[in-house]
């Protein structure tokens, strides 16, 4: 451990987050150097721990709150690590659904700073915001709140993320599709093997992949690991019994057992895929590690899991559903689950986005359902230009939009808010949807009426 001689850089909670978010300016810088330099100097916490690690393009926030929450129910202790954070930094990280504590954040952060500083005169350079998070939730974890488990998510593909320091008890991928192609190749297949980057040596590993090429290629990487993947569609199977809002009830069928019915109270139909492959996990927990969750604590567990910012209604009068799809795949999910679970007679649409991201592809799915479309901007310094947006709307507009959608640009996202309440009728839905920097700020604003912290 290095040798601080007990200087308090931070006095303050706030303090902290703030010299954390300040290595945001370092971007993302992909490898693993920096994680096994800090993770040397911290006498490896993340040896101490048992971890299911989790990656995906989308579903890794419900596989992981599902994941927690039976375990819990079961009577494990159980830590957690996702992102972005939806209302306030500390989210992020916790110990049996609850955040980090303030105080223990900041004294950890005034153990990681001289490392930090140290490392940035390497020729490894500065860590990253997301490098020193990861490393303040291994430290929390190994030496303050003593988990039995860990669900971690990863930051960004899995090979070179961060997380991926980590040797886990089971690996997850949730699925594979269009997010991040500007850090993580162009193709899917080349998505697909940074996401496979997670698949360890001996390692069980639980897939809900659907493109037949893709799940080849993961049954490669995990052959050639020599480990167990247990594929949806192959090992394990689900059936979708009922649809009804905020309940869904299936049966899942896979190689140990089949258990019906299951519900859950998130909506939308992926939430189906992604309880089933959380089952799948807590299955294999149960027969590879003698985990034991009997059938009451695994079926409250899943209809008692909550996840904020996916198809979370957040007001009712009038009606408003938050959702942070973000990419084609995520709206596919958004645009099905609003057809099939909400009755409306007009659907009003906010967006915002970042410039990284697939937005034709994404509005493909949208814009045959709204009525009202209001493009506007997070507030984030990679925000997309709300004109920008606009424009490609038009663009698209004559081929794909239903006939008479109105399209008003408002880059304030607080007056496109107000706009969108002021458009939408007692019979009508709004919905708020892209980037979860935008959704955390409607969420917080509209439960707290005030911004969220940043979340990345």
């Amino acid at each position: 451990m290095a040798n601080n001689n007990h200087i308090e850089y931070f006095a303050t909670y706030q303090e902290a987050v703030n010299w954390i978010t300040e290595l945001i300016p370092f971007g993302i810088k992909p490898g693993l150097k920096r994680m096994e330099y800090m993770m040397e100097i911290l006498d490896h916490p993340e040896r101490r721990l048992k971890f299911i690690h989790v990656a995906g393009t989308n579903g890794k926030g419900s596989t992981c709150a599902y994941l927690t929450n039976v375990l819990m129910k079961s009577g494990y202790d159980v830590g957690s690590f996702t992102s972005p954070y939806i209302t306030k930094y500390t989210d992020r990280i916790q110990s049996n659904g609850e955040d980090i504590p303030e105080e223990t954040l900041r004294d950890i952060v005034n153990q990681l700073k001289p490392i930090a500083e140290q490392l940035a005169l390497t020729e490894l350079g500065a860590p990253t915001s997301f490098e020193i998070t990861t490393t303040l939730a291994l430290v929390y974890f190994a030496r303050y709140a003593y988990p039995d488990f860990v669900v971690m998510e990863t930051g960004l593909g899995g090979r070179l993320d961060c997380t991926n320091i980590i040797f886990p008890i089971v690996s997850v991928i949730t699925n594979i599709g269009h997010d991040h192609m500007d850090i993580l190749g162009g193709t899917l297949e080349q998505i697909a093997l940074e996401k496979a980057g997670i698949i360890k040596a001996g390692v069980p590993v639980i897939s809900s992949v659907e493109q037949p090429e893709l799940i080849q290629l993961l049954a490669e990487a995990a052959k050639d690991k020599r480990c167990k993947l247990y594929q949806h569609g192959q090992d394990y199977k689900y059936q979708l019994d009922n649809v009804r809002m905020d309940q869904l009830t299936f049966s899942f069928t896979g190689p140990f057992r089949t258990i019906n019915p299951i519900k859950v109270s998130l909506n939308g139909e992926h939430q189906v895929k992604n309880a089933a492959l959380a089952v799948m996990v807590l299955e294999i927990l149960r027969q590879y590690y003698a985990v034991i969750i009997d059938d009451e604590s695994l079926l409250a567990g899943f209809v008692e899991t909550v996840w904020p910012g996916r198809l979370e209604m957040v007001q009712q009068s009038p009606r408003i559903v938050i959702d942070g799809a973000h990419n084609p795949e995520g709206a596919q999910s958004l645009a099905k689950a609003l057809t099939t679970i909400y009755p409306y007679e007009k659907l009003h649409f906010m967006m915002g986005m970042l410039s990284t991201k697939n937005h034709s592809d994404y509005l493909w799915h949208i814009l045959p359902i709204v009525d009202t479309l209001i493009v506007s901007e997070p507030n984030f310094r990679k925000k997309m230009d709300a004109h920008l947006l606009a424009e490609l709307v038009e663009r698209m507009k004559s081929s794909r939009a239903k006939p008479g959608l109105q399209v008003i640009v408002e880059p304030n996202w607080e007056e496109a808010l107000n706009k969108l309440t002021e458009l939408t009728g007692q019979d009508d839905l709004a919905v708020v949807s892209g980037t979860l920097y935008l959704i955390s700020d409607v969420r917080s604003w509209i439960l707290h009426h005030k911004t969220s912290e940043k979340g990345w």
